[in-house]
């Protein structure tokens, strides 16, 4: 019954949609009346050396929608954007992802979020649930990564990526370099905040960036991050029992990203790299129930990880790509004997990834991935074949 009224929706929802170009990271599109529909297919068939469902990374317990992609043939997430303004005034965005697990299709409702358009002195309001703009990986789309999953920083210490409900605030400063100031609150439900219970605002966040051209060759862009969160009765599952955690943390992020296409022009020849380093802070008050009793203690954490990516298109429709990823812990859990999921930070796991895709144009894209990742105490070689589809009218992504 469910998986019908998935397709009545879908059906419904085409027959609404438009010709016009959408964005599908929500950039404003100039239709004002009609919705602009995009479907994101996203599948892959994956081989781990190790099981994927005993994958972890020492030191840094998981969020439950982090991991590996099931092995074997799978369906990732598929997208339904719909994009719109409403008047002159207002612009709304929304995000559906399809996901199937373990035969079962699941929908998530990813963004869905509304922007103001002609606020004075470059002020820009956006509200609803959305992807966070803290960093600079968090504000894209799973089918645009460069690579076929997210850096082992953001997967250790956001889970994937942070979106919440909530309310953001930024500025356009009018100067000749591009340069941007915002904050936001969110209700706290999304890992890492858990403090929805603290009257429904659990996490804030200020950030920074700034960017230009270097020539007609180059392009760059910088920025600096903070993300301030609450951690109420955040339930962890240890090796005999499970670990009950109340608390706050503060995530720091520092991005950089270089762009190269000769005069400017992509389409032939172009180089991207990208840069990320992640701090996190974490404290509070640990109770642990199991088999061999009850505890009572505490937990601080001190964090760290970086990645940095490069991808090189060297000719039309071809790229490559490599990345290394690299993570740090400081974990203590005072009073706490029993084993947790903080156990393990004597190690510092790292990750080299390989890839290569071919773009048969901006709508297609099948890509070859190679990992040996080295989060656990046994190395892992991951080899990923994905493909990431669009059906309908898809714009250009963000710098």
């Amino acid at each position: 019954m469910r998986q019908h009224a998935h397709v009545l929706l879908l059906t419904t929802l085409t027959l609404l949609g438009g010709t016009l170009t959408v964005h599908a990271q929500g950039v404003i599109s100039g239709n004002e009346f009609n919705p602009a529909i995009s479907l994101i297919l996203d599948g892959q068939y994956s081989s781990y050396s190790n099981d994927a469902e005993d994958y972890e990374i020492s030191g840094f317990p998981l969020d439950e929608e982090a991991g590996l992609t099931a092995e074997g043939f799978s369906l990732d997430e598929s997208e339904l954007n719909i994009s719109a303004n409403v008047d002159d005034q207002f612009y709304g965005y929304a995000d559906i992802v399809f996901t199937d697990t373990e035969g079962e299709t699941e929908v998530e409702l990813e963004e869905a979020w509304f922007e103001t358009l002609a606020l004075p002195a470059g002020f820009v309001v956006k509200g609803g649930k959305f992807l966070s703009g803290i960093g600079y990986h968090n504000a894209f789309h799973p089918h645009s990564w460069d690579f076929s999953d997210e850096p082992l920083a953001y997967r250790a210490m956001l889970g994937k990526a942070f979106t919440d409900v909530g309310v953001q605030g930024r500025w356009v400063a009018p100067t000749d370099l591009f340069l941007t100031f915002g904050g936001e609150a969110f209700r706290g439900d999304s890992y890492p905040a858990q403090g929805s219970a603290n009257d429904g605002t659990g996490a804030f966040s200020l950030f920074a960036k700034a960017g230009g051209d270097l020539g007609a060759s180059h392009s760059w862009k910088a920025g600096l991050s903070w993300l301030s969160y609450d951690v109420e009765d955040a339930g962890l599952e240890a090796q005999d029992g499970d670990l009950l955690l109340n608390g706050d943390g503060d995530l720091y992020v520092a991005e950089f990203v270089w762009k190269w296409a000769p005069n400017g022009n992509a389409r032939e020849r172009n180089f991207k790299l990208q840069a990320e380093y992640l701090h996190r802070e974490e404290d509070g008050d640990a109770d642990f129930e199991g088999l061999s009793g009850n505890q009572s203690g505490g937990y601080d954490t001190d964090q760290d990880g970086v990645y940095v990516q490069g991808v090189y298109q060297f000719m039309p429709r071809w790229r490559v790509g490599l990345r290394y990823d690299w993570l740090s812990a400081d974990n203590r859990t005072p009073g706490i004997t029993a084993a947790t999921p903080f156990d393990g930070d004597d190690r510092e796991p790292d990750r080299y990834t390989f890839m290569v895709d071919f773009s048969n144009s901006e709508f297609s894209r099948l890509r070859l991935q190679v990992s040996e990742d080295n989060s656990s105490a046994d190395s892992d070689t991951q080899v990923v074949l994905q493909y990431v589809l669009s059906i309908g009218a898809h714009g250009a992504h963000a710098f």
